[in-house]
């Protein structure tokens, strides 16, 4: 008779933890999985798929009008129907937790709704019930975090901006991160006046300067308002909108604030802490190479441990983890440099490798920078004034491409491509040595030839 009721329990039931529950039962483990909210995580239900599908949408407000252009006439002018999107929405998400569903049972790994808490090292309690394991994984991800600011609760966290009653005619995001350009931008593209409010000098700090300058100015040109250097002192409801005083004393008067402000690990009630697991400084679980925490029959993986947080980097630490605990072989420890990522702002941004500022602190011989702006054929004809930048920072004394920027449309899609050259370590000189595809925007980045500067 075995020891445990299963040989590994996840909890969580994101993208990390579902990956992790089906390759381990792949190689013969018992696996159980607890989810308290919704099958898929952040990413599917309240991240990434929706974000996505609300950017696709926004982006009908250019096409429409790049169109004429191109010979259309719309017989009249297009209405945008908020309920529709958010429905089509809604059913869409319902469709992927019902094939996350259907993967775990294929998988043979018991699902289990509801929240679990680490009872001990080899045990944890969910529904009343006590359910041993040999090891315990936990997925939680993060939750989204409001400050303390006056009127707090009259603002919307990531999660609820989703399935709004009404489609906001006044949008005010607050933050500087992903999130927060994201929705800037996405809601001001279906038609709001939106307005964006951060406390630094520019948004996206961590991303390469030009690029920031860059989107900055782009965004600008689209009609989202940007209120740098600010922060929200106070949110009052009036009437059926809320007043928001900035700490710059303007007055702006909104019908949604989003609160934009970071995510913290989801480790309330869990029993971590009754165990003594250790923790990072920034409240996230210290793990090691295996992911394993200080206590080393308990696991842990992705947004919950304070690594990048990505879901493409949460399934590639779970296929590590499962390869530890339950390989033939450890693997090599999962590499974090050079990982891409997009931010679905308008215009897009995709980005993978060193922006120049780390280069120069990191590249001792110096280094070249290649860049270009300008506007894309297509809007030749549009009469769209968005422009594109791209840009490769080369560090010189291997000729190696240490990082790739773009911005414009289906950045994310064209930097997943570059991805690859720059982790394998290709030079400027094979980049100059590929020829291009015309016409496409994508070919400059294997045309440009001339220096921008050292």
């Amino acid at each position: 008779m075995a020891q445990y009721d299963y040989d590994l329990f996840v909890i969580g039931a994101g993208s990390g933890g579902v990956r992790a529950a089906r390759t381990a039962a792949a190689t013969g483990a018992r696996v159980a999985i607890a989810e308290d909210r919704y099958l898929g995580g952040t990413c599917v239900n309240v991240g990434c798929v929706p974000k996505k599908l609300y950017s696709y949408a926004a982006h009908f407000h250019d096409a429409f009008d790049d169109s004429a252009g191109f010979g259309w006439t719309l017989p009249e002018p297009p209405r945008f129907d908020w309920a529709t999107l958010r429905d089509n929405k809604s059913e869409e998400i319902k469709r992927l937790n019902g094939i996350y569903g259907r993967l775990l049972e294929g998988a043979n790994v018991a699902l289990l709704n509801g929240r679990a808490r680490i009872a001990g090292p080899h045990s944890v309690e969910i529904n009343g019930e006590t359910i041993t394991a040999e090891k315990i994984l936990v997925a939680t991800g993060g939750w989204p975090w409001v400050p303390d600011i006056e009127g707090a609760e009259h603002a919307l966290d990531s999660n609820r901006v989703f399935d709004l009653d009404t489609f906001p005619e006044r949008f005010l995001v607050l933050g500087g991160g992903y999130i927060a350009v994201e929705f800037a931008s996405i809601f001001n593209g279906l038609g709001s006046d939106a307005h964006l409010v951060y406390r630094g000098e520019l948004f996206l700090r961590g991303f390469d300067r030009e690029v920031r300058e860059f989107t900055r100015d782009e965004m600008q040109k689209k009609g989202v308002n940007l209120h740098f250097e600010a922060t929200i002192e106070r949110i009052e409801p009036v009437d059926d909108a809320y007043r928001v005083t900035l700490s710059n004393g303007e007055i702006l008067d909104v019908d949604v604030v989003l609160a934009a402000t970071g995510r913290r690990p989801n480790l309330a009630g869990l029993g971590l802490d009754e165990l003594g697991v250790a923790l990072n400084p920034d409240g996230t679980v210290k793990v090691d190479e295996r992911y394993q925490t200080s206590e080393p029959s308990i696991l842990a993986l992705g947004d919950v441990t304070g690594g990048p947080e990505l879901t493409p980097v949460a399934l590639a630490e779970a296929m590590h983890l499962v390869q530890h605990h339950y390989g033939d072989t450890p693997p090599r420890p999962l590499d974090y440099q050079n990982i891409a990522t997009a931010v679905f702002c308008h215009p897009n941004i995709g980005t993978v490798g060193l922006s120049e500022e780390e280069a120069r602190e990191q590249c001792q011989s110096g280094v070249r920078i290649y860049r270009t702006d300008f506007r894309p054929m297509k809007h030749t004809l549009s009469g769209s004034q968005e422009r594109c930048l791209m840009k490769l920072v080369v560090d010189d004394a291997t000729d190696r491409v240490v990082g790739a920027h773009m911005v414009g449309d289906e950045a994310g899609e064209l930097i997943q491509g570059i991805a690859i050259a720059v982790r394998a370590g290709l030079t400027k000189t094979d980049f100059d040595a590929t020829v291009g595809i015309h016409p496409t925007s994508a070919e400059e980045f294997v045309t440009m030839r001339s220096l921008s500067r050292h």
